[in-house]
C-alpha cells in the first residue's frame, strides 16, 4: 500500500480537483489521527519537537543540516525500536519541497514499488519534482524487491529513505546501501524520555492536556527506567495508566508508583538470536573476560540468559576464550570451562547457571595471554614465503639415510642435560623468525625466560656456525645485515610524512572523535589535522580556523572537490577573534572537542584563549593539542661540528643565543609546558594527561633556510643574524654567517623540538 503525505510546496496537488473519493479519505485519514493511540498522535512533527539523537540531529550536525537545506541524498535510519526513525522520516516529509511517498516493506510489494516508481516518473517529468520514497522495515524487502528499487535509487528517480531494526550492512542490498547515507539511533537517554511523558501530559491538543493528571515522580521514574530507550513504551505504559485511572472526587487522575508497575511491569530486553544485538551482545562478554572485569562478564552473561540465549552457545564462546585468550596463562581454564560445559548438561536450568557463572568468573579472573595467536603468525608466512625445505638433519632417516643422508647430524634432545640442545628446526629461509611470544601472566610467565634463554643459544649458535650448515647460515645472516643496512641508508628526510602521521593520529585519538561529532580545528594550516577529522565525523562536521587568506583560500579550493554538505567550515582570523567568529557562525553550537596543532605556541594571552574555548567546548568535551615549545627548540650552535669556530667566539655565541629564549617579553619563548597546563586548569578544564616529548627528525640544511637565518626577518621578527647583531659586530656576524654556510649548506642535520601534548575535558 502507498501513502503520499502532504508535503510543502505541493504543486500537483493545487491543480487538481478535490474528488469525492479525496474528500473520504481525507475524513478518514482524520478519524485515524483521533483514535490513534498516545504515541501515534505525539509523533513530533518538527526538528524543534524532536527529542534525543542529537548525534545525528543536533545544532551543525550532518543530516539536521540536510534537512533545513532540503538537500537529502538516500539515507537509511538504523536503530532499535522507538527512537524515531519513522518520525524523522515524517518530519522530513513535513518540510521538504519533493514529493513524498510512504510504503511499509511488510504489507508492500513489487508492484506497490512500480507504482510509486510511476508516480515518481510522472512527477519528475511534468513538474521537475523530486520524489523521496520512505521505506519503512526495509530490511523485510526480499532481494528481488529491493532489486527492482535499485535502479531508480541510482539514476535519482527517487531518494530512498529507508528505517530498520536491523544492521543494514547485512540485512539490505549491498548496492542499496552503498548508495546511502546510514545514521545510527541510539535508545533514548532516561532525561529523554521523562521530556517525552511531560510533553504528552501538558499538550491540550494530541495529549492530556485538557485532563489534571498528576504523576508522582517515583511513577515517572518507574516508565522511563523499565522504558529501557524506547518512546513508544513510555507513551504507550502512560496512556494506559491515564485511560485506565478513573479521577477522583476533585477530578484529578492521580498516577502513583502502583499504577506505573501495572501499566509496564517487565523491561523489554532488545535481544534477537540472529542480529545485531546477538553479537553485540556476546562480543562485549567476551571482552569483558578479556579485560578481566568480572562485573561487567556477569552482567553481559546476565543478560543474554535473561533474553533466552542459548547456553551451550555461551559454554562454546567460552572454550574458545580459554584457548585465544587465556592459554598458557592458565592451563586449567579449558579444564574448568569444559567441566561446568559437561555438568550444565547434567544439570540444566535454571540450577545450570552456577555452572555458566562459575565458568565466567573463572575466566574474567584468570591471568591472560594470547600467545596461541602464533599460529596464525605461523600460517600467515606458510602462506605468503616461499616454502622452505625441511632442514636435512630433521628428515626421516629410515627411508634414504644411505642415499640421501637424511637425518644426518641429529642431536637427540634426552641424551643432553636438561633434554635439550641448541640446533637448527626452522628452515634456513626462517632462521631468526619467531611466532610464540611468551607472555608475563601466570604459568605462562614462568616458561618466558627458559624460552628467551633457549632462542638466544640457538642464535649464537647459528652465528658461531654450530650444529648448523655454515654456508648456508652465513649466507642468511648477512642477507639480513644487508637489508637492516639498507633499511639504516633510506631513512631521511622522507620520514616527515611518517612523522606528521603519528602525530596527527595521536592528537584526533585523544580526542575521542566519533562520527557525529562536531570539532574545531584551532589551527588549520595545511590541513594537517582538519582533512582526517572530517573523514573521521562523516554525520557531524569541521570548524577550520585559518589564520592567513592564503591559507583559508587554500584550504576552500581543496574542500571544493568535496559535497558541499561535506566541507568544512571556513574560519578565517586569528584566536583573538575566535569567538566574533563564531558568533558569526551559529551562536547556539557547542563543540565536541576541540583539536589544535601549534595552536598556542605564540599567543600572547593564552588565558584568554583558553576561556573562548572553554565556552564554546560542550559539557564533557575534550580538548586535544601538541605544541612546539620554542623556548626548548633546536639550538643552531649545536649544530656546528665541534671546532668549527674559534673556542672565544664559540663561547659568546652560545651565550648570544641562549639569550633569545630567556626574554619575558616574547610571547614565543616566555613560557613552559607546566605554564601551559596551568592555564587551562584556571580556565575550568580537567587535565586528562599532559606530556612532554622530545621529537627528533632528520632535517635538511638549505641554501634557502641559511639565507632565512642569516637575513632580514619576516613578520616583524627579527632573523637569527638580526638577534646576533646585539652581540657582535658585523664582521664577527659576517664570520659566523661564513662558517654555518660553509659547514652546514645541504647538510642532513638531527633537529630536535620539545612538544608538549595536552588533553583536557570541559566541566572539571
Amino acid at each position: 500500500m502507498i501513502e503520499h503525505l502532504p508535503v510543502a510546496g505541493d504543486r500537483l496537488g493545487d491543480t487538481q480537483a478535490i474528488s469525492m473519493s479525496d474528500l473520504f479519505d481525507v475524513r478518514r485519514r482524520e478519524l485515524i489521527e483521533r483514535e490513534q493511540p498516545l504515541a501515534a498522535r505525539m509523533r513530533p512533527r518538527t526538528l524543534d519537537e524532536f527529542v534525543g539523537q542529537d548525534h545525528i540531529v543536533g545544532p551543525g550536525r550532518l543530516l539536521r543540516r540536510a534537512i533545513q537545506a532540503d538537500q537529502l541524498s538516500s539515507l537509511i535510519f538504523y536503530g532499535p525500536p522507538g527512537t524515531g526513525k519513522t518520525t524523522l522520516a515524517r518530519i522530513i516529509a513535513n518540510t521538504t519541497r519533493a514529493h513524498f511517498i510512504a510504503i511499509n516493506a511488510v504489507l508492500a510489494g513489487v508492484k506497490d514499488i512500480r507504482d510509486a516508481i510511476e508516480i515518481a516518473q510522472e512527477r519528475r517529468g511534468m513538474y521537475g519534482q523530486k520524489t523521496i520514497l520512505f521505506v519503512d522495515e526495509v530490511h523485510r524487502f526480499n532481494k528481488a524487491q529491493q532489486d527492482a528499487l535499485l535502479p531508480h535509487v541510482e539514476n535519482g528517480t527517487v531518494i530512498l529513505i529507508g528505517a530498520t531494526t536491523e544492521n543494514p550492512y547485512f540485512e539490505v542490498n549491498k548496492a542499496l546501501v552503498s548508495r546511502s547515507r546510514i545514521f545510527q539511533l541510539k535508545p533514548l537517554s532516561e532525561e529523554d524520555l521523562r521530556k517525552i511523558a511531560r510533553q504528552a501530559l501538558s499538550d491540550p491538543e494530541r495529549g492530556y492536556g485538557r485532563l489534571k493528571v498528576q504523576i508522582e515522580e517515583e511513577a515517572l521514574d518507574h516508565l522511563v527506567n523499565v522504558a529501557n530507550g524506547d518512546a513508544r513504551a513510555v507513551l504507550n505504559a502512560l496512556e494506559l495508566a491515564v485511560e485506565t485511572t478513573p479521577p477522583d472526587v476533585d477530578g484529578v487522575i492521580r498516577i502513583d508508583l502502583a499504577v506505573a508497575e501495572e501499566s509496564i511491569q517487565r523491561r523489554a530486553v532488545l535481544y534477537d538470536k540472529e542480529g545485531d544485538v546477538h553479537f553485540d551482545t556476546i562480543s562485549a562478554f567476551i571482552k569483558s573476560l578479556r579485560g578481566s572485569d568480572p562485573d561487567a562478564a556477569l552482567y553481559w552473561l546476565a543478560k543474554m540468559i535473561y533474553a533466552g540465549e542459548d547456553p551451550r552457545f555461551i559454554f562454546r564462546r567460552m572454550l574458545i576464550f580459554a584457548g585465544e585468550d587465556v592459554g598458557l596463562a592458565d592451563p586449567n581454564a579449558i579444564r574448568v570451562v569444559t567441566a561446568c560445559a559437561q555438568a550444565f548438561d547434567y544439570v540444566g536450568m535454571p540450577e545450570g547457571r552456577f555452572h555458566l557463572a562459575e565458568a565466567c568468573l573463572y575466566l574474567a579472573t584468570a591471568p591472560k595471554s594470547n600467545s596461541t595467536l602464533g599460529f596464525f603468525d605461523a600460517l600467515k608466512t606458510v602462506e605468503e614465503e616461499p616454502e622452505g625445505e625441511v632442514p636435512s638433519h630433521l628428515r626421516d632417516a629410515s627411508r634414504d639415510r644411505e642415499g640421501f643422508g637424511h637425518g644426518e647430524g641429529y642431536l637427540y634432545p634426552h641424551a643432553y642435560r636438561d633434554h635439550w640442545v641448541a640446533q637448527q628446526y626452522l628452515p634456513d629461509s626462517l632462521q631468526g623468525k619467531t611466532f610464540y611470544t611468551p607472555s608475563d601472566q601466570g604459568y605462562e610467565a614462568t616458561i618466558a625466560d627458559r624460552v628467551a634463554q633457549r632462542r638466544e643459544a640457538q642464535l649464537a649458535a647459528m652465528l658461531e656456525g654450530e650444529y648448523t650448515a655454515v654456508p648456508e647460515i652465513l649466507t642468511f645472516t648477512g642477507a639480513a645485515v644487508d637489508r637492516q643496512t639498507e633499511r639504516w641508508l633510506q631513512r631521511t628526510i622522507s620520514n616527515a610524512g611518517e612523522r606528521l602521521g603519528r602525530l596527527r593520529e595521536r592528537v584526533l585519538s585523544r580526542a575521542g572523535l566519533q562520527r557525529h561529532h562536531v570539532v574545531l580545528d584551532l589551527h588549520t594550516a595545511s590541513g594537517l589535522l582538519t582533512w582526517e577529522a572530517l573523514r573521521r565525523t562523516p554525520e557531524g562536521g569541521v570548524y577550520a580556523l585559518a589564520r592567513t587568506a592564503r591559507e583559508a583560500q587554500a584550504l576552500q579550493q581543496m574542500a571544493e572537490r568535496l559535497p558541499e554538505l561535506r566541507r568544512p567550515f571556513i574560519l578565517q582570523g586569528d584566536l583573538q577573534h575566535l569567538d566574533a567568529l563564531l558568533t558569526a557562525q551559529t551562536a547556539d553550537l557547542r563543540f565536541d572537542a576541540i583539536v589544535g596543532r601549534n595552536a598556542l605556541m605564540a599567543e600572547p594571552d593564552k588565558g584568554a584563549v583558553a576561556a573562548v574555548l572553554a565556552k564554546w567546548l560542550k559539557e564533557g568535551g575534550k580538548i586535544s593539542l601538541v605544541d612546539a615549545i620554542p623556548r626548548h627548540t633546536q639550538r643552531l650552535y649545536r649544530l656546528l661540528p665541534s671546532g668549527a669556530l674559534p673556542s672565544a667566539l664559540e663561547e659568546r655565541l652560545q651565550e648570544a643565543e641562549e639569550a633569545i629564549y630567556l626574554d619575558p617579553e616574547n610571547s614565543m619563548v616566555n613560557w613552559d609546558a607546566e605554564d601551559l597546563v596551568t592555564v587551562f586548569v584556571r580556565a575550568g578544564f580537567q587535565i586528562l594527561e599532559w606530556q612532554e616529548e622530545l621529537e627528533t627528525a632528520e632535517h635538511r640544511i638549505s641554501p634557502a633556510l641559511l639565507d632565512r637565518w642569516f637575513g632580514q626577518g619576516e613578520d616583524a621578527r627579527p632573523s637569527y643574524a638580526g638577534h646576533l647583531r646585539r652581540f657582535f659586530s658585523a664582521d664577527e656576524v659576517a664570520q659566523i654567517e661564513h662558517i654555518f654556510r660553509s659547514e652546514l649548506s645541504a647538510a642532513v642535520v638531527s633537529w630536535q623540538t620539545k612538544l608538549i601534548y595536552l588533553v583536557a575535558q570541559s566541566g572539571g
